[in-house]
């Protein structure tokens, strides 16, 4: 290391990641076709990823209490951070248990504050799902899950186009030509009457939303069930699994019920909770000798469960991984600036009911649930309103109060849940085909005994879970009860019908245009 490059101010988020109470951290997966060249991989992120500002500095902590901190940019060393544990030929472990054992120890190892907060640990194994992998671990004050890995995309490019970055997905903006216009001005009563209706309705749900989050602050909590965790498990070892599914599955029941991906991940995981549960309470109930009539129906489940999850909200414009990649390439060594780089953590939070929790006769329900639960919540600002709240805290009451508050929250909900579009291709990553991207996150400050995280890539989506097995001792059935409730769905969408809406438009979208 050598003398300081530039010093930046961490932002009020960064600093409450540090919090003794308060102490996150990202790991993301990677899978690679191929064995990994370690040193093809020291050297292209030494041309890449140290040229970001984020990933070259130092946290510096003034003062006590976390509340001075900023970052320091360093001349960082590739070698300090690229870590290549010894692997013992005769290991009795599977690949798989063996790299599933390694990363829940890198959930009980701290980070080193005096280098850059990111390792690359490089397991060269091939599993059920990959030749390889690498396992980054980040601390969450580097920058949000969407940041770290929109940087990872900025440092690969397309397998079938390797002059050119990976693409992200993005809603399209209606093009309104000049019949619309015309139209638009005809109704103008109706628009303005709609536009005021909306903006009651958004006032109307963030009053609602706001007056449950202060409840939970004070006293409502989730139904106490067995995959709700306590304080305890924020500070014990968690076990991090992944299941690889089909995203044209998801597609599939998105564009035949007409709902957003979000909807049906969200019915998927409801599902997948309900039947989960329904087994650990027949579990208890055998055990007890009391099956009775619940043997018959085979329902264990029991009524009015309340649960609902906590969703982080990305509040933060994110740059274009085509701009991000071109940052780095040309070497804007002298600015640390988050704006510049579209860097940062500028989060809200949103308590989302779990409505459909329930065995249900038909499984679409599950995602008309979801759909009319994600609705009202788009229909709010309640995350931008807990993103003022919490900085408001940092300044009145420090960075404890602002911990403080955020540990009252998640301390009475029971899951964690996220979803982050990825690649529209297939990535190259310093020359190594990849082949898998399966991020999660742990820490001080999560009480949750389970957190699903959702992740696109290509024509793949990624389900991790990151669990305390001491709550949930059977994360691999976890994940087989989430991709059994994704297939019902899928086949209750096939035998409803509604799919032969989907092919019979896309073969008149072919008999149209010739192709799709």
């Amino acid at each position: 290391m050598t003398t300081s490059l530039g010093e930046e101010p961490a932002s009020p988020t960064a600093r409450l990641m540090h919090a003794p109470s308060f102490n996150l951290h990202i790991l993301a997966f990677l899978g690679f076709t191929t064995p990994i060249d370690v040193n093809v991989f020291k050297n292209g992120f030494q041309q890449t990823l140290l040229k970001h500002p984020r990933f070259s500095s130092v946290l510096v902590v003034d003062g006590k209490n976390c509340n001075k901190m900023s970052w320091k940019r360093i001349n960082a060393d590739i070698n300090n951070h690229v870590l290549i544990p010894s692997l013992d030929p005769n290991i009795d472990l599977s690949p798989d248990k063996f790299v599933e054992d390694y990363a829940s120890r890198l959930s009980t190892i701290p980070m080193d504050l005096t280098k850059p907060l990111w390792e690359l640990h490089i397991l060269n194994l091939q599993t059920s799902d990959a030749n390889s992998t690498a396992i980054f671990k980040f601390h969450h004050s580097m920058g949000d899950g969407v940041s770290l890995i929109s940087i990872l995309l900025a440092c690969s490019k397309q397998t079938l186009d390797p002059q050119s970055f990976p693409t992200i997905p993005f809603k399209k903006q209606k093009f309104i030509n000049a019949h619309d216009h015309l139209l638009t001005r005809s109704s103008y009563i109706k628009n303005l009457l709609f536009f005021v209706w909306l903006k009651i309705v958004i006032i109307f749900n963030t009053l609602i939303h706001a007056t449950c989050f202060i409840a939970t602050i004070l006293f409502l909590k989730d139904t106490q069930t067995p995959i709700k965790g306590s304080m305890k498990v924020e500070h014990s070892p968690k076990r991090f699994v992944h299941r690889i599914v089909s995203l044209d599955d998801i597609k599939l029941v998105k564009t035949a019920m007409n709902v957003s991906i979000n909807d049906v991940v969200l019915g998927v995981t409801q599902a997948g909770i309900s039947q989960y549960l329904n087994g650990r309470y027949e579990k208890v109930e055998r055990e007890k000798g009391s099956v009775g009539i619940a043997k018959k129906s085979n329902k264990y489940l029991p009524r009015n469960l309340f649960l609902r999850a906590a969703i982080f909200v990305n509040l933060r414009p994110t740059a274009p991984i085509q701009d991000l990649g071109e940052l780095m390439e040309k070497e804007y060594n002298n600015s640390s600036n988050e704006i510049m780089w579209g860097w940062g953590n500028i989060l809200g939070m949103v308590l989302l009911p779990l409505t459909a929790i329930n065995l249900q006769d038909d499984p679409l329900t599950y995602v008309r649930k979801s759909k009319a639960t994600m609705d009202q919540k788009k229909r709010s600002l309640e995350a931008k309103l807990v993103n003022v709240v919490i900085k408001m805290i940092v300044k009145l009451l420090g960075i404890k109060g602002a911990a403080a508050l955020t540990r009252a929250v998640l301390g009475k909900i029971t899951v964690i849940f996220s979803n982050v579009v990825g690649p529209r291709e297939e990535i190259t990553l310093n020359g190594h085909p990849l082949c898998y991207l399966a991020p999660t996150g742990y820490g001080v400050g999560i009480p949750q005994a389970l957190v699903i995280h959702y992740q696109s890539y290509a024509n793949k989506l990624i389900i991790s879970i990151a669990v305390d097995e001491n709550v949930i001792p059977d994360p691999h059935q976890f994940c087989d009860v989430l991709e059994d409730s994704l297939k019902n769905i899928k086949d209750a969408v096939i035998k409803s019908g509604l799919a032969l809406h989907v092919d019979a438009g896309l073969s008149q979208l072919i008999n149209c245009n010739g192709s799709v």
